[in-house]
């Protein structure tokens, strides 16, 4: 067959969809047909036209896809376990759903009921909107719908008045939604907003409330309900309309049937299961979850460093603890796994119910008593001033107008410092502070990561009360320093992540043998009444531990080391009203025991060797004369940096501290010889600039020790 146009036989025809159109050479010929007219080119630009318009309007004006991704912040333990779920703003319970973590007969199921064409049509299915309209024509009201599940989440974005025009913005919003996110966003995002009764939203916030667990595996009649719910939430809600969410979940059953999902005689039996109400969320750890949460604003899951059953347990002993209290006081209780700093419980008060029970009191800065004794002698054992068999006498004495007093009134002579400790005598500890230097004191806890508040900061200069309480701290704070002493004598930051972003580097507080010291001297304690020592209990974790009981009762403490583990437990009230009578050893320390007890399963194998001490000089005398070495710089110590807050005359300066050389020293800085304040004896310095600046001592026999620091403060 010949004509023009035609292709001779030799050139067989490429296949339809092979490609070899594109292949083949383009061979240019003599225009065939009439030219385009003025007509088609005005239609061909007024498309053009068109479709920039659609697609400007689509750029200017895009659904809010952002709404979908407001989600209640779920907080898990350190293996995954759920503490708690936060509300979004609006007050919702909606949980973020994964589909991979999400039933695939469900998925399967929602789709052939919802819209059998998911996963094929551009967001608008026209088979399934002209069979509703022509059925809404013919009877007058609507007999099935014709919303796809992207129309759906459309609606969810952005609720509307069911009518006409609505319906138009929805299959508009539908087709933008398509361009924006694939099938699988798109329903994940439904099953996030999907409403289920109340204010729960989304198929997982739905599965935890009605069956207590997420939706990873479902039975043929809890996936109905969950397919029969979204379409009307409130008239079938389980925990108040079982019969109609009966009724309706027993009519999905039957469309799973009919489009072979199951068969008729499971979908008989899945309708005879019983409709069950709404259970509560797990909420534990309530002050760690809240501040959590809102440290990672936006996040779907936080994950915590909290061990879910430890926390369970711990909030459960604190409970039944504060039963016996009076009303307005209340228990909080952290603890540490020491190895990490991880903190593996924390609870801020015992029951929220209990007036001041939503103030988280690990965070308060309360004063700690005695609890900081363990601390003082800690560094007059590091420095060389004392050792744990150095004699003072307990005795009535003043020092500089100070005159203190143990908490029984009475006095006991020559004692040892291990013994002074052991029984929280309050006359050695001033004694040795004394000796130690409270600016050095208050520095040295600075930089293990507490941050004393002195009174009337701006006018106080710390003082030798540090010894009995004198000065304001917080659980977390008193907790890092306790495990500072079960770590060697190294301090950390403690931390509630349960992958910490940036590891940080220890501070070393006190030496390693100093902090065995110490922490041996604490484990032969007198134990509380009632507790065999752990040398006679089997397995049993050796603990250190002290108690403190501040000024007027106001706080009881007790704080402990053992098995890997520190652990601090406070009992007052939060407005800071006094309790009198109540002492760390009788209403803190039977917790802190139980507390250890509940810890055991978690801690390390108690050690088989007692901690021994150090060679130490014999039978010295702490408040004896003492022999005119050289003198040495305590505070500052040289070539460190020291932080202030303000300069000049007027600011708040540094107490220089030395030890040995014969009285009286004295004191230059910046060239300058160091004025001694005539209340407190103590030689003050306050830097006028910041910079390096030499520090430096004289006694009376002209021996002089000097040391070089950088002065500067937080902006400079």
């Amino acid at each position: 067959m010949s004509g023009q146009g035609a292709r001779p036989p030799s050139q067989p025809s490429p296949a339809r969809g092979e490609g070899a159109f594109f292949l083949a050479p383009i061979k240019r010929g003599p225009r065939v047909g009439p030219p385009l007219g003025a007509g088609a080119k005005r239609i061909a630009w007024a498309a053009l036209a068109l479709m920039l318009t659609l697609f400007a309007a689509d750029l200017a004006f895009p659904p809010p896809l952002e709404r979908a991704r407001v989600v209640s912040p779920v907080v898990l333990d350190r293996n995954g376990q759920w503490l708690r779920a936060m509300q979004t703003p609006q007050g919702r319970w909606r949980l973020a759903a994964r589909l991979d973590e999400i039933d695939r007969n469900f998925l399967d199921r929602l789709v052939r009921i919802e819209d059998a064409r998911f996963w094929l049509h551009p967001g608008v299915d026209p088979l399934s909107l002209t069979r509703a309209t022509f059925n809404y024509a013919r009877s007058g009201r609507v007999t099935s719908g014709g919303s796809t599940i992207t129309m759906q989440l459309a609606r969810l974005l952005e609720p509307r008045p069911r009518t006409v025009s609505s319906k138009l913005i929805e299959i508009v919003r539908a087709l933008q939604i398509e361009r924006r996110l694939t099938k699988r966003e798109i329903l994940a995002a439904y099953l996030t907003m999907a409403p289920y009764g109340g204010n729960l939203e989304g198929v997982r916030a739905a599965s935890r409330a009605y069956f207590g667990r997420d939706p990873e595996w479902l039975d043929d009649s809890e996936m109905a309900l969950l397919v029969a719910l979204p379409q009307a939430p409130e008239a079938r809600r389980p925990d108040r309309r079982p019969d109609a969410a009966r009724a309706a979940r027993n009519k999905v059953l039957a469309r799973f049937a009919a489009v072979g999902a199951i068969s008729r005689e499971r979908a008989h039996e899945a309708a005879a299961d019983p409709i069950r109400g709404r259970t509560p969320f797990p909420a534990s750890a309530l002050s760690i979850s809240e501040r959590l949460a809102a440290a990672h604003r936006g996040a779907a899951i936080v994950r915590s460093s909290i061990d879910a059953p430890l926390q369970q347990s711990l909030e459960a002993l604190a409970a039944r603890r504060a039963q016996a209290l009076e009303r307005d006081a209340t228990i909080a209780l952290m603890a540490v796994e020491i190895d990490q700093r991880a903190v593996r419980a924390s609870i801020g008060a015992a029951d929220r119910n209990r007036a001041g029970g939503w103030l988280d009191m690990t965070r308060a800065v309360r004063s700690p008593g005695s609890a900081l004794k363990p601390f003082i002698y800690a560094l007059a054992f590091n420095d060389g001033i004392a050792a744990p068999e150095t004699l003072v006498r307990d005795a009535p004495r003043r020092f500089a107008g100070y005159l203190p007093e143990n908490f029984d009134r009475r006095f006991h002579g020559d004692v040892r410092l291990e013994e002074a400790l052991q029984h929280s005598l309050n006359v050695p500890a001033v004694a040795t502070l004394e000796r130690v230097g409270a600016a050095r004191f208050e520095a040295a806890l600075t930089e293990a990561g507490a941050r004393p508040r002195l009174p009337r900061r701006e006018l106080s200069e710390p003082g030798l009360a540090l010894a009995l309480g004198g000065v304001g701290l917080t659980m977390e704070e008193l907790v890092t320093l306790y495990a500072a002493l079960g770590d060697e004598g190294r301090a950390r930051p403690l931390t509630y992540e349960a992958t910490p972003s940036v590891w940080t580097r220890a501070h070393s507080f006190v030496r390693p043998a100093t902090a065995r010291k110490v922490l041996d001297i604490l484990a032969s304690s007198p134990s509380p009444a009632g507790r065999a020592p752990a040398a006679l209990a089997q397995h049993a974790p050796r603990i250190a531990f002290k108690t403190g009981t501040s000024y007027g009762f106001r706080d009881a403490w007790a704080l402990g080391v053992g098995g890997g583990y520190a652990v601090a437990v406070w009992v007052g009230r939060a407005d800071g009203a006094p309790r009198p009578g109540a002492t760390g050893r009788d209403a803190a320390l039977p917790i802190l025991f139980e507390a250890f007890d509940l810890i055991a399963p978690n801690a390390k194998a108690p050690a088989t060797e007692e901690l021994q001490h150090a060679p130490a000089p014999g039978l010295a005398r702490l408040d004896s004369p003492r022999v005119s070495d050289a003198p040495a710089i305590l505070f500052p110590p040289d070539n460190t940096e020291v932080l202030v807050l303000e300069y000049g005359p007027r600011s708040r300066g540094l107490s220089l501290s030395a030890r040995g050389g014969r009285p009286p020293l004295t004191w230059y800085a910046e060239g300058n010889e160091v004025p001694t304040e005539p209340t407190s004896g103590r030689a003050i310095w306050r830097p006028t600039a910041p910079g390096f600046h030499d520090v430096m001592v004289i006694d009376a026999d002209g021996r002089a020790a000097s040391v070089r620091v950088r002065i500067r403060n937080s902006g400079s």
